[in-house]
């Protein structure tokens, strides 16, 4: 019979210390994602053993409804378990009792797994296929077995996947884009990425861009750039202090666990980027360029160092995060797909995020709160 497993709040240098003797974990269920998120309520969760050992961890965030003390919990990309056991209960039932102690009417989590890949030239002969419109309809070249049992799992208990719209729900994106490095050197990699890229890394080079790794002051000039590129691509940017207090929370917790990039043509900031990483895994988290001196290719200039740093920093992941599923040559998202096959990773679909409502009454009247502020 399998050992029982409990839920209780642990501190969070316990939280790092298991995470630490892992390959890796989302940067968004360390401790310090939770100084980040400051308009939710964080806590640090450990799953313990009969004996006392810690055998998974989770960074919880919680929500609270307007005008009552009962709170959605929430697990971005976690917890941290043992996804592959048989028996999925034994791991989320002693984390639901816990948060329902807690005060939460429902527990929303994005299960770390992939259940599907799909290569660049798979891609690629896709958005070329007039009768293909989303990644959905491409067969996958590679379905994981464990991901989709993890899958079939939660419908079973009773959980349910979030809606997305373009593969994006209200948190986490569904879809993301990996570049498989850990096996590699810079010369495979490069070789990998398509013609347009090599080429774009080449000129930036022959113009004279250099990338180079920023501090604390510089986040100014990364935003303003930003700001630049939400304008011109119709998005809102986050102000400046949330890019300074996750700056502070994350190196605070390891000098090299976020670094700000940029990139430079005589003089003039081109493109800046910011990189995160935990263990073997690394991410590009938010990025930007100007509309000056698009000519000069900075932003593959800055990929390209930011790709080779995160190999000699041991990672085995170049994580260019979230994509839509749309391959409709019409539709202005399709590029950013475009832009990220080139470098000759893969799409992969993680399992989603899922609820488990705990008090159906206030559960659903969170979800039409988060409905009418969406509207």
């Amino acid at each position: 019979m399998t050992a029982s497993l409990t839920v209780s709040t642990i501190s969070a240098d316990q939280h790092r210390a298991f995470i630490a003797g892992r390959s890796s974990a989302s940067f968004l269920q360390m401790p310090s994602w939770g100084a980040v998120k400051t308009e939710w309520r964080s806590e640090s969760v450990g799953w313990f053993t009969d004996n006392g050992a810690i055998a998974g961890v989770g960074l919880v965030l919680y929500r609270q409804l307007p005008r009552v003390r009962r709170y959605l919990a929430y697990l971005p990309e976690g917890p941290v378990i043992d996804w592959d056991g048989d028996d999925l209960s034994r791991w989320l039932d002693p984390m639901v009792e816990h948060l329902r102690g807690k005060g939460a009417f429902g527990v929303r989590m994005g299960p770390p797994v992939v259940t599907r890949r799909w290569g660049a030239a798979t891609i690629k002969k896709a958005i070329a296929d007039d009768a293909l419109r989303t990644l959905d309809e491409v067969p996958a070249d590679a379905n994981d077995t464990a991901g989709l049992a993890v899958v079939d799992a939660l419908a079973s208990l009773g959980w349910r996947e979030q809606a997305t719209e373009g593969g994006f729900s209200a948190g986490q994106p569904k879809y993301n884009f990996h570049l498989p490095v850990g096996d590699r050197d810079e010369d495979a990699v490069l070789r990998g990425m398509n013609q347009l890229w090599r080429r774009n890394i080449k000129k930036a080079t022959k113009s004279g861009v250099e990338v180079r790794l920023g501090g604390r002051d510089e986040l100014a000039d990364f935003h303003r750039i930003y700001a630049e590129t939400a304008e011109r691509d119709h998005f809102t940017p986050r102000p400046l202090a949330y890019f300074e207090k996750m700056y502070d929370a994350l190196t605070d917790e390891d000098p090299q666990r976020m670094r700000l990039y940029l990139a430079e043509h005589e003089g003039d900031l081109v493109a800046s980027t910011t990189l995160v990483q935990v263990g073997a895994h690394a991410w590009y988290s938010y990025g930007a360029s100007t509309t000056e001196k698009r000519e000069v290719r900075g932003s593959n200039a800055i990929q390209w160092q930011m790709i080779r740093d995160a190999m000699a920093s041991g990672a085995s992941v170049y994580d260019l995060r979230g994509i839509t599923d749309t391959l409709d040559p019409s539709d202005p998202h399709v590029g950013l797909i475009q832009f990220k096959v080139g470098t000759g990773g893969e799409a992969v679909a993680y399992a989603g995020e899922w609820d488990l409502p705990i008090s159906k009454v206030l559960y659903t009247a969170f979800d039409q709160y988060m409905k009418r502020r969406r509207s």
